[in-house]
C-alpha cells in the first residue's frame, strides 16, 4: 500500500522530472552577535521571564546552593532531595546533597520524580531558548519532559545571541530539545494551559551576572 505521503512526494518528483531547479539559499543573515556578554544575559533573562520562567543568578562557587533555592522556587519549601532526578553529567559541584542520578531506568519511572536538574548545550538570548542535546550534561530527552519541574543550569559562556550562532555549536544528529519557557499551549479556545507537553515549571540557574 502507498501512503499519502509517498503519493504526494511521488507526484512532486513526477512534476519536477529529471531536472531540479537551482534555488539559491540566502546566507546574508547575521551569524554572530557582537553585543557584550552582560547584554546577552540581560536579553536571555528578559525572554525567560516573559515566558513565565524563573531565573536565579549566582557565581561559580554558589551553584549548588542556588540550585537548592531554584528547587524551592519550583517545588516549594517542602521539597525533598529524593524527589529530584539529575542528568548523569551534571557536575558534583552543582548538586545539592541527596539527589538521585538518572541511571537509565524505564522512562515511565521518571514520572515518580517531581523535578529534574540538567545542564544545557547552548542558550539563545533573542529567543529565550535553552537547547538540550541528549549528552550526559543535558540528559536524555525523557528526563527533561516527564517530571513537572525542570531546573537548568546555564553558564554565561553558553549564551549566544541568535539561532544561526547557536546551530554550529550543536551536533545536527543529536536529539535536540529546544525549550522556550515552561510547557504551555493556547490551542483550545485561546485559553493558556500549562504542562501539556512537558514541565509546567522552568527555573534557570544562570552562572554569571546580568546587569540587574
Amino acid at each position: 500500500m502507498t501512503s499519502a505521503r509517498d503519493e504526494v512526494l511521488g507526484r512532486i518528483r513526477t512534476a519536477l522530472g529529471d531536472r531540479r531547479p537551482d534555488v539559491a539559499v540566502p546566507r546574508d543573515y547575521r551569524t554572530t552577535d557582537d553585543r557584550p556578554v552582560a547584554e546577552l544575559l540581560d536579553v536571555l533573562v528578559d525572554r525567560l521571564e516573559d515566558y513565565e520562567g524563573s531565573v536565579l543568578h549566582c557565581g561559580p562557587d554558589d551553584v549548588a546552593a542556588t540550585v537548592a533555592a531554584a528547587l524551592e522556587t519550583g517545588l516549594g519549601p517542602g521539597w525533598a532531595p529524593a524527589d529530584v532526578v539529575v542528568a548523569p553529567g551534571v557536575p558534583g559541584g552543582w548538586r545539592p546533597e541527596g539527589l538521585s542520578e538518572d541511571d537509565g531506568r524505564p522512562a515511565v519511572e521518571l514520572t515518580a520524580f517531581t523535578a529534574t536538574l540538567t545542564g544545557v548545550a547552548v542558550a539563545v538570548a533573542e529567543t529565550g531558548t535553552l537547547v538540550l542535546d541528549g549528552s550526559p550534561l543535558s540528559g536524555r530527552r525523557a528526563l527533561s519532559l516527564l517530571p513537572d519541574c525542570l531546573v537548568c543550569v546555564v553558564e554565561a559562556g553558553q549564551v549566544v545571541g541568535g539561532v544561526p550562532e547557536a546551530l554550529p555549536r550543536l551536533d545536527p544528529t543529536a536529539p535536540l530539545t529546544m525549550i522556550s519557557g515552561p510547557s504551555a499551549t493556547s490551542d483550545i479556545e485561546l485559553s493558556r494551559v500549562e504542562g501539556v507537553h512537558g514541565p509546567r515549571t522552568l527555573v534557570v540557574v544562570l552562572i554569571g551576572r546580568a546587569s540587574v
